[in-house]
């Protein structure tokens, strides 16, 4: 059974009344999840339903009245906690407004208003805003903009159809994105109804399939400077996550990776997207991942943190160079024929608003060394578990991969469910957690305290030591 946490910021428990009352719909609430809902990413044979009702701050509260922190930030989007006071503010005020407008071929002030201070706190250069609903969207977005692109530039390249990704990464699960994926457990199905990429080894983990150590900087730069010279002419852009590739397993990149491919990008004359989705919005300990090493793409696709975790809505920015290549009248067929429903949503842009303003106001980001300070130390801490292999940490972002040999180097068989099984475990103890394959995650929300990293801390290797034998 859970052991209740007690913390000023957490969410009430509710009263024995209130929690009897509720027991009979509870119970209903999970047969109807069990037949109905078909979860994301779940083997639904084995699938036990935990139902969320209710959050505030870094915690949340299941319908039995249960309390946990979330260790995941509830799928890496919210950032500064449930139920923050100014965001629901904004949500309130916009639903007296008007919750949807479509956004093509007209527009809404709030999406506008937005749209201009993404602009503003974005990379130097990155002048355009094309809203989307998810982070998939957002990468096809930029796929689909830099392919076309190569048709109407002057003078046209139209051979440039190709991209380059790095090895492991990760990008979506819509077809384009699956193309530039490298995660075989995720794509590998699904890669007869799509393209296939140019890729090159990434810096942050050793090949999957071969054991070969994660190149070294030099070695990792060189592979994507032959890999340019050879293919540039017939590449539209090279993509990849900016420091960290998050479902890769929290693979780190050496410092100085991005900065090398960026420059190896510009000679080259090819585009580069980076995708922020997950690593976005402080998650790295600045707002943009790529401001560590001043690096300003040509496309930045954005989602998860964009509206703080509140509502669905992705953004991809782009530069007035590949704005102006789909200029021109109806008669040309310039135009990106492409677009979604709610793109551009005004409700979704009012948080994104707010969210932008509690960065500023509340100092988000100056508040950040102490908890990344304290979390490398409990991370380094949980590096001395007998199954641990190894752990790997940027910003809020931390992963610890769980093996049967540590000294060997041998992993758990994937059929055991090790990672999962330590998840599970750290229920527990408090906290919800969610793995990568056999890497325990670690991605709270930004507001978390220090004292709440040392519970996640305390209830990942309690989770840990459980699935393990430890």
């Amino acid at each position: 059974m859970p052991i209740p946490l007690r913390d000023s910021r957490a969410p009430t428990r509710r009263s024995d009344a209130d929690h009897a009352a509720a027991a009979t719909s509870a119970e209903v609430l999970r047969a109807w999840d069990r037949d109905h809902v078909w979860h994301a990413f779940t083997q639904m044979q084995e699938y036990e339903p935990l139902l969320i009702e209710r959050g505030a701050g870094a915690w949340l509260v299941d319908t039995d009245g249960t309390r946990y922190l979330d260790g995941s930030a509830s799928m890496w989007c919210n950032v500064h906690g449930h139920r923050h006071p100014r965001l629901d503010a904004a949500l309130a005020a916009q639903l007296e407004k008007v919750a949807h407008t479509t956004n093509l071929g007209l527009s809404n002030p709030t999406t506008v208003e937005f749209a201009r201070r993404l602009v503003e706190v974005a990379p130097p250069g990155l002048e355009k805003v094309f809203f989307s609903g998810d982070g998939s969207s957002a990468i096809e977005t930029a796929l689909k903009m830099a392919f076309q692109f190569w048709r109407q530039a002057e003078p046209a390249r139209p051979e440039r159809t190709r991209f380059i990704a790095i090895g492991e990464a990760y990008h979506g699960d819509t077809l384009g994105a699956i193309g530039v994926g490298g995660v075989d457990r995720f794509t590998a199905l699904f890669q007869p109804l799509t393209f296939a990429s140019l890729r090159v080894p990434s810096p942050g983990g050793s090949c999957p399939h071969t054991g070969r150590p994660a190149p070294a900087l030099d070695e990792a730069l060189g592979a994507v400077d032959r890999m340019l010279l050879a293919h540039a002419h017939e590449t539209a852009a090279l993509i990849m996550e900016p420091l960290v590739q998050a479902a890769a397993g929290i693979w780190v990149h050496p410092r100085g990776f991005l900065r090398g491919v960026a420059d190896l990008c510009r000679r080259h004359d090819v585009f580069l997207i980076l995708d922020e989705v997950a690593v976005g919005f402080g998650r790295t300990g600045t707002l943009f991942a790529c401001d560590q090493e001043g690096v300003a793409p040509d496309f930045l696709c954005l989602a998860k943190g964009l509206t703080a975790g509140y509502l669905p809505m992705a953004a991809t920015l782009t530069t007035a160079r590949v704005w102006n290549a789909f200029l021109g009248v109806h008669g040309d067929r310039r135009t990106f024929f492409h677009g979604h429903t709610y793109g551009g949503n005004p409700l979704a842009a009012a948080v994104g608003l707010a969210s932008l303003d509690v960065f500023r106001d509340e100092q988000v980001l100056e508040s950040l060394p102490p908890k990344i300070a304290r979390l490398r130390d409990r991370v380094e801490r949980l590096a001395a578990l007998d199954h641990v292999g190894a752990v790997r940490q940027c910003g809020l972002m931390a992963g610890i991969d769980l093996v049967a040999d540590r000294a060997a180097g041998t992993p758990y068989p994937w059929e055991e469910k090790r990672g999962m099984r330590a998840c599970l475990a750290a229920r527990a103890h408090g906290a919800l957690l969610r793995p990568l394959g056999d890497t325990v995650v670690i991605m709270p929300p930004l507001c978390v305290t220090l004292d709440e990293i040392d519970r996640l801390a305390d209830a990942a290797e309690a989770g840990i030591r459980a699935a393990t034998g430890a």
